[in-house]
């Protein structure tokens, strides 16, 4: 039995004599509230803008991409709960990135509404029908920036910068953050700005988060040098 099975045995052992230890995972509870309010602001407002450029214009449309695009929030869940055993710090961050991105993306769609224009699909086999099941579950709206480009590039990033990164975790959460990346490209959903819009929002709160941690944990030394002296 490998190393990794038994300490997770271990673990779970442990978890289930102290469930105070599940707690927050609860956290992630966060995502269906915040999947219910995004449905306010999936429409068209009184002015619908285009981003498009010549580079999305020469983008082909890949059906094939439908899968990872799909299966995109069940990766964040896992991406989530692995740094909850691997590194919690990282795990409160993505939390805490995560929702002040989305919160800040759905106040962009209420003043800045954008759209994307999709192909038509054509054929019946398992790709085209799962394109189909996308583009009528989700409007052609709340695309700028793109909420599956700044989540899938935050656990990159916080994996590439966690004490418990290593080769083949960074591998792994590399290409299949990139893969639903270009995903949101070659399904048409969204256009190289909102990739790069995406980035953005992550790294500008996230060296806000930052910040905001160093500060407070400044102000919690000069307490207890006080409370010493």
């Amino acid at each position: 039995m490998g190393k990794g099975l038994i300490k997770l045995i271990q673990f779970l052992r442990i978890g289930l004599k102290e469930p105070k230890r599940w707690l927050p995972l609860g956290l992630m509870l966060i995502f269906p509230l915040l999947g219910y309010m995004y449905h306010f602001v999936d429409h068209p407002t009184r002015h619908v803008h285009s981003l498009v450029t010549s580079f999305d214009r020469a983008t082909p449309f890949i059906k094939y991409f439908a899968l990872p695009y799909g299966v995109w929030i069940f990766y964040i869940y896992v991406c989530l709960i692995y740094f909850y055993f691997k590194d919690r710090k990282a795990y409160y961050r993505s939390i805490a990135l995560y929702t002040v991105c989305a919160l800040t993306c759905y106040a962009i769609y209420s003043v800045f509404q954008t759209t994307v224009p999709r192909p038509a699909v054509t054929g019946d086999d398992a790709f085209a029908r799962l394109v189909t099941y996308i583009y009528h579950r989700d409007e052609p709206y709340n695309c700028f920036p793109s909420i599956h480009c700044f989540s899938s590039y935050m656990v990159m990033r916080m994996i590439f910068t966690s004490p418990a990164r290593g080769r083949w975790n960074r591998v792994l959460i590399g290409t299949m953050s990139v893969t639903i990346i270009c995903s949101t490209l070659f399904m048409k959903q969204h256009v190289i700005l909102d990739a790069v819009s995406a980035f953005a929002l992550v790294e500008i709160y996230r060296l806000l988060l930052l910040k905001t941690a160093s500060w407070f944990g400044q102000q919690n030394a000069v307490r207890r040098q006080q409370m010493q002296a």
